[in-house]
C-alpha cells in the first residue's frame, strides 16, 4: 500500500485552523452548560443551607448560612459571581466540607480516568476483533453468534452486570476483590481491583464497535480494491488487516472516541456499585446535598473532556486517512 503524501504547508495551516475553531467553540460551549446547570441547580427543590445546619438547625443559623454563601442575592448575580471566578480558574468551594472544588475533582480524576480508559480497551479488544470476525464470516453462525453476544451486551445494564460480577468472582470464586481502588492504579493490585469495573463498563461499548465495526468491515471487502488484492493472491490475514480494516477504521474510530467521552462521564452507576471513590460518585453525593458549586465543576469538566476527545479524534483523521482531513468544507 503506497503511503500518504507528506502533508503541505497549507495542509497544516488548515489543521491548526480546525484545532483553533474548536478550541475556541469549546469555550462558548463550557459557558452554555455552566448556566444551565447553574440556573437547572437552582431549579431542584431542596434547600442547601439546611443541609448543612442539620436537622438541629434553627430558622436563624439557615439564614445565617444563607447569607454567608450569597443563596440570599438575586440568581443572576449569583451566576456571575461564579462566573468571575471561573475566569480566575476560581470553581468555588464545596458548601458540604468547605473543600475547594477543583481539589476535590482532581483527587477523584486519576480514577476515574483509569477506571473509562480500562472500560474502552476492554470495549476495542472484545468489539473490533468480534466485528471483523462477523464481517469475515458473514452470514455463518460466527456472524450470528456475535450479534447476539454484541446485541446481550447493549441490552444488559450496568448495574445488573456489576452486582453479577461481583457475586460470581468476589463472593464465591474469591478470586477477585470486591470494590474500590489502590493507591498505585498501575499495578498488580491495581489490576485486580479494576478488572469487574472494566469489563462492567465496557461491555455496552463493545457492543456498540462490534457492529459498528462489522457494517464498516463489511462496506469496505466487497470493494473493487479487495477484490484485486484477493485475485493477486494476497493472504486473507494480509487483505482483511492491512488492506480492508484500515479503510474501515475511521467510523469505528469515531465510535470509540465518543464510547471514551461517554465512558467519562457515564462512570457514575459503575462507581457507585464497586465503591471507586471518582468524579461519578462525588457527583451523586453533591446532587444528593445540593452542593451547587461541586455538581457545575464536575459537569463542565465531563463536558471540556467530552470536546477535547472528539477533537483529538477528528485528528486523528490526518493519520487513518489524510485525504478527508484537509477539506475547507
Amino acid at each position: 500500500m503506497r503511503l500518504p503524501a507528506k502533508p503541505s504547508y497549507e495542509d497544516e495551516k488548515v489543521v491548526k485552523t480546525i484545532i483553533i475553531k474548536r478550541l475556541f467553540s469549546l469555550v462558548f460551549v463550557l459557558i452554555g452548560i455552566s448556566v444551565i446547570v447553574f440556573f437547572a441547580m437552582h431549579m431542584v427543590p431542596g434547600d442547601p443551607a439546611e443541609i448543612i445546619g442539620g436537622p438541629t438547625a434553627t430558622a436563624e443559623d439557615i439564614a445565617a448560612i444563607r447569607n454567608r454563601l450569597g443563596l440570599n442575592d438575586p440568581l443572576p448575580l449569583q451566576y456571575w459571581r461564579y462566573f468571575r471566578g471561573l475566569l480566575k480558574g476560581d470553581f468555588g468551594y464545596s458548601v458540604q466540607n468547605r473543600q475547594p472544588v477543583l481539589e476535590a475533582i482532581l483527587i477523584r480524576l486519576p480514577n476515574t480516568v483509569f477506571l473509562a480508559s480500562c472500560g474502552i480497551i476492554v470495549a476495542v479488544v472484545i468489539g473490533i476483533p468480534l466485528g471483523i470476525a462477523a464481517a469475515v464470516k458473514h452470514n455463518t453462525i460466527i456472524d450470528h453468534s456475535s450479534m447476539v453476544v454484541a446485541l446481550a451486551g447493549i441490552s444488559i445494564p450496568n448495574f445488573w452486570l456489576g452486582i453479577v460480577l461481583i457475586l460470581l468472582f468476589a463472593v464465591q470464586l474469591r478470586w477477585l476483590p470486591v470494590g474500590g481502588l489502590p493507591e498505585k492504579l498501575l499495578s498488580l493490585e491495581g489490576l485486580k481491583h479494576i478488572l469487574m469495573p472494566a469489563l462492567t463498563l465496557g461491555t455496552g461499548s463493545a457492543a456498540l464497535i462490534a457492529r459498528l465495526t462489522r457494517s464498516s468491515m463489511l462496506e469496505v471487502i466487497r470493494k473493487d480494491y479487495i477484490r484485486t488484492a484477493r485475485a493477486k493472491g494476497l493472504s486473507q490475514k494480509k487483505v482483511v488487516w492491512v488492506h480492508a480494516f484500515r479503510n474501515a477504521l475511521i467510523p469505528a474510530l469515531t465510535i470509540v472516541g465518543l464510547s471514551f467521552a461517554v465512558l467519562l462521564g457515564g462512570t457514575i452507576i459503575t462507581e457507585q456499585v464497586f465503591a471507586i471513590n471518582g468524579i461519578g460518585r462525588l457527583l451523586v453525593l453533591a446532587i444528593n446535598s445540593r452542593d451547587f458549586p461541586v455538581v457545575q465543576g464536575c459537569v463542565l469538566l465531563i463536558a471540556a473532556m467530552f470536546v477535547v476527545i472528539n477533537l483529538i479524534v477528528d485528528l486523528l483523521y490526518i493519520i487513518i486517512d489524510p485525504r478527508i482531513s484537509y477539506s475547507r468544507g
